[in-house]
């Protein structure tokens, strides 16, 4: 019996069909979460795929599963031109279908069903995303491919509904998509070509992927000279066997003149109305279609969420790719701070100048070697000549930390924009940003002045704690806090590798200033262990800053919101589509 009536006429349900829509339910809301917003080499592609996958889903899919006994929806569908409306208007015998003069033809998509089937479509139970119309065909801007227009015709049986849709190689990219969308959602493929455009390679493209997916077609060859039908229906016959469709029915129309209302001959028609009103009439037949479109299309959900699942994964290399390009870039840097603060490069130019103006060491370095053993007294008789409590120093260690950090993350940041650039997803992030990231953020020279700071406050605390117990000695009041403070920040800064010849020379006697003023008062194991602290201190510190700075590019792919776990989640729900379909006992 056919079906008609309603919605109230859905198939009753089953615990296995109940177990495969809820699986399925769960793929279509994983597919539609899973986001692809790099510009992967994969991405395009999948973006694509994830569209067209929720929208069968939606558009076919889970409508039908529920309903497994509406009405056979066929898709007539085919290449700008080849008669797809004349045919549906024959098969009809009425103009339902507008046939198009200029070129997109078919540009409102027109469902034609039985007055009885008028619930099964006008409800968005399929095709939910296109609003409905009726009455004659849509001549207004208002119409097109976002709408469904359904036309009621008595003369088409009851269990069968025709759609004549857009031309799939229309120049219009809205209308190929949507007649992409329509044959995916058809039980029923209706591919209408013409003996001048059979061996065309877009109508090809998805007759393939009609085999691949098993769905259910039908081939009709129009326009054909009456004395090539034999020739060119063999050959089209062939074509199709080595596709895998040879299963597929095909109807030859030979090329005829029209009627006074646009209508081709009764008898070219004929052969394939009986074919629709037969599949029309027997419940079973229309089953057996309805089944084998769906099994294929579940069939091939592995192979397409595989494709999407893998560009997910794709996707969250991708986003740990430009993070650790970020990160080696300012690791680099940091790297380089800590060398320019260990080889003594730090003691070159104006920290050099005040600090041998501190501890008044004019005289000193030209007879370093032959008075090392007079060294202290020398220094302390220096320290305690000098009024200057060595702000000079502190000031002159303070600009050239700052110019170094600052010169680092310049650089850091102009490396990893050049590594991004080279990275499509990369540039295509930089291009989005709110502002240009090969410079420096605008907070990072307080930021940095704040860190150099802190780590001078932190080194004069280094010495007042190790001090404690000995501030009430002579030594350590003829230096005070600040004097050993600032021996310790050139200690720090005490390797000489950075340096050569003379000036090598200049900094490692510097050096051993600071270090005899601190041993004087700490003792050697003490100084060791305190410019040890020092340095860690810069580190963490300088890390700090430039971590500041990364955390920019970080920001960026933070915002891409990528998933890393996108892949893994769609491979289980396909996973469990797959188990819940070996389960269906009506496969």
């Amino acid at each position: 019996m056919p079906a008609s009536g309603g919605q109230d006429a859905a198939v009753a349900s089953t615990p296995e069909v109940e177990g495969l829509l809820g699986a399925l339910e769960h793929l279509r809301e994983r597919a539609a979460a899973t986001t692809l917003p790099l510009e992967t080499s994969s991405a395009a592609a999948a973006r694509r795929e994830r569209r067209d996958l929720v929208a069968q889903l939606d558009d076919y899919v889970l409508p039908r599963l529920r309903q497994v006994d509406a009405p056979l929806l066929a898709v007539v569908g085919g290449s700008t031109g080849a008669g797809k409306s004349t045919l549906v208007n024959s098969l009809v015998g009425s103009p339902v279908s507008q046939p198009g003069v200029l070129r997109p033809t078919t540009r409102e998509p027109t469902l034609v069903h039985h007055p009885a089937d008028q619930a099964w479509f006008s409800s968005p139970r399929i095709l939910p995303g296109l609003a409905r119309t009726t009455g004659a065909a849509a001549t207004t801007a208002g119409a097109g491919p976002t709408s469904l227009r359904l036309v009621p015709e008595p003369a088409l049986p009851p269990g069968l509904a025709l759609l004549d849709a857009p031309d799939v190689d229309s120049v219009v990219t809205a209308n190929r998509e949507l007649a992409a969308q329509l044959l995916a959602a058809a039980d029923l493929w209706l591919f209408v070509t013409t003996a001048a455009r059979y061996a065309d390679a877009v109508p090809w493209d998805l007759l393939r992927d009609a085999s691949a997916r098993s769905a259910a077609v039908a081939v009709v060859l129009d326009r054909v000279p009456p004395e090539a039908v034999d020739d060119v229906g063999r050959h089209l016959g062939d074509m199709l066997d080595a596709e895998g469709l040879e299963s597929a029915p095909l109807f030859v129309i030979a090329e005829s003149r029209l009627d006074i209302d646009g209508m081709l001959p009764a008898e070219e028609v004929e052969p394939l109305r009986r074919w629709l009103h037969r599949l029309a009439a027997d419940a079973t037949a229309r089953s057996a279609v309805v089944r084998q479109t769906l099994d294929g299309a579940l069939a091939a959900y592995g192979r397409r969420v595989s494709v999407l699942a893998d560009a997910a994964d794709d996707q969250a290399a991708t986003a740990d790719r430009l993070r650790a390009k970020a990160a080696e870039a300012y690791a680099a840097a940091t790297d380089d701070v800590e060398h320019a603060t260990r080889d003594g490069t730090m003691l070159r130019g104006e920290v050099l100048a005040r600090w041998q103006d501190f501890v008044g060491t004019g005289d000193f370095f030209r007879s370093l070697e032959q008075q090392v053993g007079r060294l202290r007294d020398r220094i302390g008789a220096a320290l305690r000549g000098r009024p200057q409590p060595g702000t000079e120093v502190e000031a002159a260690i303070e600009h050239g930390l700052e110019a170094l950090l600052v010169d680092a993350a310049e650089r850091a940041a102009d490396r990893t924009v050049s590594l991004w650039r080279a990275d499509p997803a990369g540039a295509a992030l930089l291009q989005g940003a709110p502002q240009d990231l090969s410079h420096p953020g605008p907070d990072l020279r307080p930021r940095t002045a704040a860190a150099v700071r802190g780590w001078q406050a932190e080194v004069l605390e280094l010495v007042r704690r190790e001090g404690a117990d000995k501030r009430s000695t002579a030594r350590f009041l003829s230096f005070g806090v600040n004097g050993l403070g600032l021996a310790l920040m050139v200690v720090a800064f005490a390797h000489t590798g950075g340096l050569t010849g003379v000036e090598a020379g200049i900094a490692g006697g510097t050096a051993v200033v600071g270090q005899r003023i601190l041993e004087a008062v700490f003792g050697d194991q003490a100084v060791r262990e305190l410019a040890a602290r020092a340095r860690e201190d810069l580190r963490a510190r300088s890390e700090d800053v430039l971590s500041g700075e990364r955390a920019r590019f970080d920001d960026l792919v933070a915002a891409a919101d990528v998933n890393p776990a996108g892949g893994a989640a769609l491979r289980a729900a396909v996973q469990a589509v797959q188990r819940e379909r070996d389960r269906e006992p009506t496969r």
